[in-house]
Protein backbone atom coordinates (compact mmCIF):
# COMPACT_ATOMS: atom_id res chain seq x y z
CA UNK A 1 0.00 0.00 0.00
CA UNK A 2 1.56 3.30 -0.88
CA UNK A 3 1.93 5.57 2.65
CA UNK A 4 1.29 8.53 0.90
CA UNK A 5 -2.70 7.53 1.09
CA UNK A 6 -2.74 8.81 4.09
CA UNK A 7 -2.53 11.88 3.13
CA UNK A 8 -5.55 12.14 1.12
CA UNK A 9 -8.56 14.67 2.08
CA UNK A 10 -11.81 13.79 0.48
CA UNK A 11 -13.14 17.26 -0.02
CA UNK A 12 -16.21 16.04 -1.69
CA UNK A 13 -18.61 15.78 0.75
CA UNK A 14 -17.08 18.66 3.02
CA UNK A 15 -19.62 21.41 4.44
CA UNK A 16 -18.34 25.09 4.59
CA UNK A 17 -16.42 25.35 7.59
CA UNK A 18 -13.35 24.52 9.38
CA UNK A 19 -11.83 20.90 9.98
CA UNK A 20 -8.57 19.94 11.84
CA UNK A 21 -6.60 17.26 10.94
CA UNK A 22 -3.00 15.50 12.19
CA UNK A 23 -0.44 13.71 10.25
CA UNK A 24 2.98 11.77 11.51
CA UNK A 25 5.26 11.21 8.71
CA UNK A 26 8.43 8.92 9.59
CA UNK A 27 11.16 7.52 7.12
CA UNK A 28 8.01 5.81 5.01
CA UNK A 29 7.16 9.33 4.09
CA UNK A 30 10.24 10.48 3.13
CA UNK A 31 11.17 7.58 1.02
CA UNK A 32 7.61 7.21 -0.68
CA UNK A 33 8.72 11.08 -1.84
CA UNK A 34 11.20 9.73 -4.30
CA UNK A 35 13.84 12.61 -3.80
CA UNK A 36 17.45 12.70 -2.28
CA UNK A 37 17.31 16.40 0.03
CA UNK A 38 15.78 14.50 3.18
CA UNK A 39 16.27 10.07 3.89
CA UNK A 40 14.63 10.02 7.43
CA UNK A 41 12.87 11.58 9.75
CA UNK A 42 9.64 12.38 12.12
CA UNK A 43 7.74 15.27 12.28
CA UNK A 44 3.68 16.18 13.39
CA UNK A 45 1.83 18.34 10.85
CA UNK A 46 -1.29 20.03 12.44
CA UNK A 47 -3.66 21.22 9.80
CA UNK A 48 -6.74 23.35 9.56
CA UNK A 49 -8.66 23.23 6.11
CA UNK A 50 -11.55 25.63 6.07
CA UNK A 51 -13.51 25.18 2.95
CA UNK A 52 -16.10 28.04 1.22
CA UNK A 53 -17.84 28.19 -2.00
CA UNK A 54 -14.65 29.40 -3.63
CA UNK A 55 -11.81 28.01 -2.11
CA UNK A 56 -9.73 26.32 0.38
CA UNK A 57 -7.75 27.70 2.99
CA UNK A 58 -5.07 24.88 4.05
CA UNK A 59 -2.77 26.42 7.21
CA UNK A 60 0.12 23.82 8.10
CA UNK A 61 1.98 23.77 11.47
CA UNK A 62 4.93 21.78 11.17
CA UNK A 63 7.05 20.25 14.17
CA UNK A 64 9.80 17.73 14.36
CA UNK A 65 13.22 16.77 13.08
CA UNK A 66 14.39 15.55 9.89
CA UNK A 67 17.89 13.95 8.95
CA UNK A 68 20.75 15.94 7.45
CA UNK A 69 23.88 15.38 5.97
CA UNK A 70 26.60 17.63 7.06
CA UNK A 71 27.97 19.67 4.36
CA UNK A 72 31.76 20.08 6.12
CA UNK A 73 32.08 17.14 8.16
CA UNK A 74 29.46 14.61 6.29
CA UNK A 75 28.42 13.77 9.63
CA UNK A 76 24.45 13.10 9.73
CA UNK A 77 22.76 15.08 12.27
CA UNK A 78 18.73 15.68 13.07
CA UNK A 79 17.79 19.56 11.86
CA UNK A 80 14.85 20.72 13.97
CA UNK A 81 11.59 21.83 11.59
CA UNK A 82 9.01 24.25 13.31
CA UNK A 83 7.21 25.95 10.57
CA UNK A 84 4.10 27.67 9.99
CA UNK A 85 2.92 27.72 6.05
CA UNK A 86 -0.59 28.26 4.27
CA UNK A 87 -1.65 27.17 0.66
CA UNK A 88 -5.10 28.15 -0.58
CA UNK A 89 -6.81 26.03 -3.83
CA UNK A 90 -9.05 28.28 -5.47
CA UNK A 91 -12.28 26.02 -7.49
CA UNK A 92 -11.82 27.00 -11.28
CA UNK A 93 -12.04 24.95 -14.59
CA UNK A 94 -8.72 23.54 -14.71
CA UNK A 95 -5.40 22.68 -12.85
CA UNK A 96 -2.50 25.44 -12.34
CA UNK A 97 -0.13 26.68 -10.00
CA UNK A 98 -0.63 29.99 -10.20
CA UNK A 99 2.29 31.20 -7.21
CA UNK A 100 3.79 29.16 -4.34
CA UNK A 101 0.82 29.99 -2.59
CA UNK A 102 -2.01 29.87 -4.79
CA UNK A 103 -3.29 26.90 -7.01
CA UNK A 104 -6.04 26.22 -9.26
CA UNK A 105 -8.40 22.73 -8.61
CA UNK A 106 -10.91 21.38 -10.46
CA UNK A 107 -14.72 22.08 -9.62
CA UNK A 108 -14.81 17.79 -9.45
CA UNK A 109 -11.79 17.02 -7.50
CA UNK A 110 -13.09 15.02 -4.78
CA UNK A 111 -9.45 14.01 -3.06
CA UNK A 112 -6.93 16.52 -2.66
CA UNK A 113 -3.19 14.83 -1.09
CA UNK A 114 -1.61 16.71 0.74
CA UNK A 115 1.60 14.80 1.36
CA UNK A 116 3.71 17.23 -1.25
CA UNK A 117 2.52 20.39 0.28
CA UNK A 118 4.10 19.03 3.34
CA UNK A 119 7.59 17.51 2.18
CA UNK A 120 7.94 21.39 0.03
CA UNK A 121 7.30 23.33 3.44
CA UNK A 122 9.59 20.95 5.30
CA UNK A 123 12.48 21.37 2.39
CA UNK A 124 11.88 24.93 2.66
CA UNK A 125 12.37 25.35 6.01
CA UNK A 126 15.81 23.95 5.92
CA UNK A 127 18.95 25.75 5.98
CA UNK A 128 20.88 26.46 2.82
CA UNK A 129 23.91 25.17 4.24
CA UNK A 130 24.08 22.26 6.15
CA UNK A 131 26.09 22.65 8.72
CA UNK A 132 26.32 19.91 12.21
CA UNK A 133 25.44 22.29 15.45
CA UNK A 134 28.71 21.52 16.27
CA UNK A 135 29.66 23.77 14.06
CA UNK A 136 27.57 26.84 13.58
CA UNK A 137 29.02 28.86 16.36
CA UNK A 138 32.46 28.48 14.74
CA UNK A 139 30.62 29.79 11.84
CA UNK A 140 29.03 32.59 13.32
CA UNK A 141 32.35 33.34 14.56
CA UNK A 142 34.55 33.09 10.96
CA UNK A 143 32.05 35.39 9.42
CA UNK A 144 32.36 38.17 12.16
CA UNK A 145 36.10 37.94 11.65
CA UNK A 146 36.23 38.27 8.19
CA UNK A 147 34.49 41.20 7.83
CA UNK A 148 31.26 40.26 6.51
CA UNK A 149 29.09 42.10 9.22
CA UNK A 150 30.17 45.39 7.84
CA UNK A 151 27.47 47.74 8.77
CA UNK A 152 24.35 47.69 10.85
CA UNK A 153 22.02 50.38 10.77
CA UNK A 154 20.39 50.44 14.51
CA UNK A 155 23.99 50.96 15.10
CA UNK A 156 25.23 55.12 15.17
CA UNK A 157 28.61 56.15 15.35
CA UNK A 158 28.78 59.80 16.81
CA UNK A 159 31.38 62.05 15.38
CA UNK A 160 33.37 64.35 16.70
CA UNK A 161 32.55 67.86 14.49
CA UNK A 162 28.59 67.24 14.33
CA UNK A 163 27.33 63.90 16.20
CA UNK A 164 25.96 62.84 12.31
CA UNK A 165 25.97 58.88 12.22
CA UNK A 166 28.31 57.74 9.98
CA UNK A 167 27.89 57.27 6.61
CA UNK A 168 27.60 53.25 5.34
CA UNK A 169 30.69 53.60 2.85
CA UNK A 170 28.86 51.91 0.54
CA UNK A 171 26.72 54.86 -0.06
CA UNK A 172 29.53 57.32 0.35
CA UNK A 173 30.93 55.53 -3.20
CA UNK A 174 27.42 56.07 -4.27
CA UNK A 175 27.72 59.77 -3.48
CA UNK A 176 30.63 60.10 -5.27
CA UNK A 177 29.28 58.58 -8.61
CA UNK A 178 26.71 60.84 -8.54
CA UNK A 179 28.83 64.16 -7.59
CA UNK A 180 30.68 63.54 -10.75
Amino acid sequence: MNPLRAYDIHIVGLDNKRYEYDFSSDNSFFVAMEQDLIKAGNVKTHLVLEKSETMIRLDFHIVGMVEQVCDRSLDEYDEPVDTQQTMLLKFGDHNEELSDEIELIERNTSTINVARYIFEFISLSLPMKRLHPRFREEEDWDDEQNGKVIYRSDEKESNDADDQPAIDPRWAALRKLSDN
